[in-house]
């Protein structure tokens, strides 16, 4: 705080307490001391805007409220089965390769109780919950990054999508068949992710192979910094490391979200169980899982059963609900749905009145102008304030 001093161009200062042991001076201490003890210290250069980072470092992916999450893996893993359970559609999955040709696409509401209890409450006459657009993808093989298996196709349709739910296979049966005829989920984690991998570094190549003809007719600078970062890029890819899990500066990562890689979206790996298997809690694959996504990001793992929730599905109401009390269990569908939502960074914000209740979804790190804008582009151009 500055106080008068004699020489007026430079004002003596007093330090505020660092923590509750340095709030009182002691009896004998004078108000000379203190001001002496607090004579200033030579203050560090400031950083350049320009270089500073921002309190909040960017997402990777894109900034909209219209995000999609999408289901992959090897075929016969229960994708297609899956799809149909959240959902509640009614898609073909057969016991066969590529049953699935061209994505299919469903939105599916996020359950909320507070949304329930605003409905409960203002009994509207309309009701708008939020949603978690679900695209089903054909099953990848060993190769697709090649072309193998319409792998070119499926891999496109990846690149579409913002997240990714990775389904594993984690039971046995005889009766449904595994494209690599024995059942190995952490064979299958590494089958696909390599595959995405090598995806990612035939579009970072093709693109410093273009920022080279570029550099040769121009001295634009950016065309350095990117070919820089692109470089930096492929050698972790190469080392066999996801582009979400790099260590990436707020520029760079402005850069990334242009390129859309397959590595650097989100993923949720649900892991595919028995019946048996999911309601003892109890699975001979889990435990190499768990070490695997472990060593590999420690992303967000979720057991549970396509045949068991299946079950439920085609039971009653009623029903359903004995045979979960009975089994001290629950559908997982619930928490899958959230999880997918929160995986793909989006939040969402309430409107209620009679008329009606509404879910307004928004991209996390969207300031309030942003979200205002949401419900009309109006209040983010006339924004004011937010309490």
């Amino acid at each position: 705080l500055p106080l008068p001093t004699k020489n007026p161009s430079r004002p003596a200062h007093i330090s505020l307490p660092l923590s509750p042991t340095h709030a009182s001076p002691s009896p004998d201490s004078s108000p000379a001391h203190h001001l002496a003890a607090a004579e200033p210290s030579p203050m560090p250069p400031k950083a350049s805007k320009k270089d500073a980072e921002p309190a909040e470092r960017p997402i990777l992916g894109r900034f909209s409220s219209h995000l999609k999450i999408g289901i992959v893996g090897l075929p016969n893993v229960g994708k297609s089965t899956f799809f149909n359970i959240v959902t509640k559609l009614s898609i073909p999955a057969e016991n066969f390769p590529f049953c699935t040709i061209e994505p299919n696409e469903a939105r599916v509401h996020v359950p909320d109780e507070r949304f329930d209890y605003l409905c409960q409450l203002f009994k509207p006459k309309s009701e708008v919950a939020a949603y978690l657009e679900i695209n089903d993808i054909a099953g990848l093989v060993r190769g697709a990054s090649a072309g193998e298996g319409l792998g070119n196709a499926f891999l496109s349709h990846i690149r579409a999508v913002d997240g990714i739910f990775h389904v594993l296979r984690a039971f046995e049966d005889t009766e449904i068949t595994h494209i690599d005829d024995t059942v190995d989920p952490v064979r299958d984690l590494e089958t696909i992710s390599q595959e995405l991998r090598l995806k990612d570094i035939e579009f970072v190549q093709a693109k410093i192979d273009d920022l080279e003809k570029s550099m040769k007719r121009s001295n634009d600078k950016q065309l350095k910094i990117d070919h820089e970062l692109c470089q930096r890029v492929m050698t972790h890819l190469q080392d066999g490391k996801d582009v979400r899990l790099g260590e990436w500066k707020a520029a760079e990562i402005e850069i990334l979200n242009a390129f859309q890689l397959l590595t650097a979206k989100p993923v949720v790996y649900l892991v595919n169980m028995s019946e048996k298997d999911y309601l003892r809690k109890k699975n001979k694959f889990l435990p190499k899982i768990h070490a695997w996504v472990k060593d590999h990001g420690g992303e967000t793992i979720i057991p549970f059963s396509c045949a068991f929730e299946q079950k439920l599905v085609d039971m009653p109401e009623d029903e359903a609900a004995k045979y979960c009390a009975e089994n001290q269990t629950a559908s997982l569908i619930p928490k899958i749905i959230k999880t997918g939502f929160a995986a793909i960074h989006l939040i969402y914000f309430f409107t209620a009145g009679h008329g009606e209740v509404k879910c307004w979804q928004i991209r996390r790190q969207s300031k309030a102008p942003q979200a205002a804008g949401a419900i009309h582009t109006d209040f983010e151009r006339g924004f004011i304030c937010a309490e």
